[in-house]
């Protein structure tokens, strides 16, 4: 993953052009999938394009239906409009207040940044009603849809992190099927990764971002991402941090099975 230039070199897309209509455009984002997040104009009227390539599948309407009903409980994104052509797919939502926590602004004040991420999950696993979320992402259904995958051919376990390279696809498919015992059930982010909370200068959680995976579970699935994330985007020593500033102990367990369950997702 990366911030501030398209990796290939390429252009930006047309519909981000013609969406900026002359105005500054910006890229923040570039993900593994090819999916890029803009910029576009400034403040107090800025927006931000997140764009996806038709390659990548992206459930767009899913993800409208998350930001909508998270939104009445949460901050988030709120959503201007969405398109699709030939390129690709888009939701364009308007700013929330602060910068990513992988901007060049806290890239330097990590610590500050990492317990911001900590409580920043905290509050919205308090704020999100268990009772009246409409979505899942349990891992049962995870496990479903690994197997589902397995069987199309569509999980290549070169791609997963260096934790997991000893193992083969039997071996990890056998391993996700002893799910653990749920320590608490809330409404997970789905995404938690450093990029996808924004933090104010004063080191507050000021709202969050990409909730397309967004859907009840066990709060480690979260935290799972979350910890591993600090060590992708800040190097080593975040993870207790952002423990310590969620509110509860490490679960070696939990974390090791949720991390493998994500090797083998979408």
């Amino acid at each position: 993953m990366s911030v501030g230039s398209l990796q290939s070199g390429a252009p930006y897309p047309e519909s981000v052009v013609t969406i900026a209509a002359g105005r500054p455009v910006r890229l923040v984002w570039e993900n593994m999938l090819g999916g890029l997040t803009f910029e576009i104009g400034a403040d107090p009227k800025r927006c931000f394009v997140k764009w996806s390539p038709k390659t990548a599948c992206v459930d767009i309407d899913g993800e409208i239906a998350r930001l909508r009903w998270a939104g009445a409980h949460i901050a988030v994104p709120e959503v201007v409009s969405t398109g699709t052509d030939d390129q690709g797919t888009w939701i364009v939502t308007t700013a929330l207040a602060g910068e990513s926590a992988v901007s060049d602004r806290w890239l330097v004040d990590r610590a500050v940044a990492v317990a911001g991420i900590g409580r920043g999950l905290r509050e919205i696993h308090e704020a999100l009603p268990v009772d009246e979320c409409p979505f899942s992402w349990s891992a049962e259904s995870r496990v479903a849809d690994a197997h589902r995958r397995a069987d199309l051919g569509l999980i290549d376990p070169k791609g997963w992190h260096a934790e997991h390279q000893s193992l083969d696809l039997s071996a990890a498919l056998s391993l996700i099927g002893d799910i653990p015992e749920v320590d608490r059930l809330v409404v997970c982010h789905g995404d938690a990764c450093s990029p996808n909370t924004l933090i104010t200068d004063d080191g507050t959680c000021s709202g969050h971002t990409d909730l397309g995976a967004l859907g009840v579970a066990d709060r480690w699935a979260d935290l799972s991402v979350a910890t591993w994330s600090t060590v992708w985007n800040y190097g080593q020593g975040f993870e207790e941090l952002l423990l310590e500033t969620y509110g509860v102990e490490p679960d070696p367990s939990r974390i090791a099975y949720y991390r493998l369950l994500w090797d083998l997702g979408p």
